[in-house]
């Protein structure tokens, strides 16, 4: 009886670790889209009425480059700093993996602002081979 109980409750923790893991990676219960980071370059190449969000450090954003016209705003300081970002254009945010990104889409939504999520974040774009400044 106390084997099953304990075999019961790891399950059960496991369970609990998966769901905590797969939510924190935006991959359940998101209300934003995610998208890989080729069609975010084609969103970005072809819709005026978007707005790229970099939720990264200062020191990432100069030393691993960025996407261009990314407005840099760190995840740490996202909540204070709303006003920086226009709530009338979609808004696409990225990262380094896309754990803050997800996030931030997560603080955003929440806020009103109508989020695109770039799954993947830089690690993903630059294994796209795609421009970055």
């Amino acid at each position: 009886m106390k084997n099953k109980l304990i075999d019961i409750l790891f399950w059960v923790g496991m369970v609990v670790i998966g769901f905590y893991l797969l939510y924190t990676k935006g991959l359940i219960l998101n209300d934003y889209q995610s998208v890989e980071p080729k069609v975010a370059y084609t969103m970005i190449e072809n819709d005026d009425n978007l707005t790229i969000v970099d939720v990264r450090t200062p020191d990432e954003y100069k030393q691993d480059g960025h996407i261009a016209r990314a407005k840099l705003v760190p995840l740490l300081h996202l909540e204070s700093n709303l006003n920086m970002i226009d709530k009338s254009k979609k808004v696409l945010v990225y990262c380094r993996s896309g754990n803050r990104s997800a996030t931030a889409s997560r603080l955003l939504t929440k806020n009103g602002f109508t989020v695109i999520n770039m799954s993947g974040g830089m690690i993903g774009w630059k294994s796209a081979k795609l421009p970055i400044e």
